[in-house]
């Protein structure tokens, strides 16, 4: 099922990046930097939005097939990876934490891709620290996005700044879980 529904959704998502992205490059006689800022992370939060959906509609209407398995996180990481590119251009991110986040998402796919080549795929199945990592940066990267102030009241970007450090703490944690449930397979499959 290449296309239904659901993969239908995560294309488009794929296919909002270039806009998202391009956003930040409008002139601002076109877009005013506040605007940009809010239909930037509007569109953000539409992606994440249709995250859940395609997962739900896979369910709801059994259109679940490996490609989609294969496709949502792919877009997923590839979002995430464009929104925090974006923060660090615009200077509202350091580096190093962007670094970490997209880091942590190489190894630990290639490290599924490799455990399910051996067969040890549920070793490294989505952990309940991974789930909260990924709701700390979803929640972060919007509240950077939008930057400004709501109502006076609320920072937003010293809010997003303060989950975007949790949720790079959590990466590593996270990392270092799923490293060391790989590693007596790495160790065993070494040894062959």
């Amino acid at each position: 099922m290449l296309m239904n529904l659901p993969n239908f959704l995560t294309w488009l998502r794929i296919m909002a990046i270039p806009l998202f992205v391009g956003i930040f490059y409008l002139p601002t006689d076109w877009m005013s930097p506040a605007t940009q800022n809010l239909v930037a992370t509007i569109v953000f939060a539409g992606a994440a939005l249709t995250d859940w959906l395609d997962g739900y509609l896979a369910r709801v209407l059994n259109q679940t097939s490996a490609f989609g398995a294969f496709l949502d996180p792919v877009a997923d990481k590839l979002m995430v990876a464009a929104a925090l590119i974006v923060l660090v251009y615009l200077d509202r991110l350091d580096a190093p934490i962007a670094l970490i986040i997209i880091g942590r998402e190489i190894t630990i796919s290639a490290l599924r891709e490799w455990m399910a080549q051996i067969g040890k795929s549920k070793s490294v199945a989505v952990s309940f620290l991974g789930k909260i990592k990924t709701a700390a940066q979803m929640v972060a990267i919007p509240l950077l996005l939008y930057h400004d102030r709501i109502d006076d009241a609320f920072d937003s970007q010293t809010a997003g700044t303060w989950l975007i450090y949790i949720a790079a703490i959590l990466t590593l944690w996270s990392m270092i879980y799923y490293l060391r449930a790989a590693i007596p397979h790495v160790i065993h499959h070494g040894q062959h």
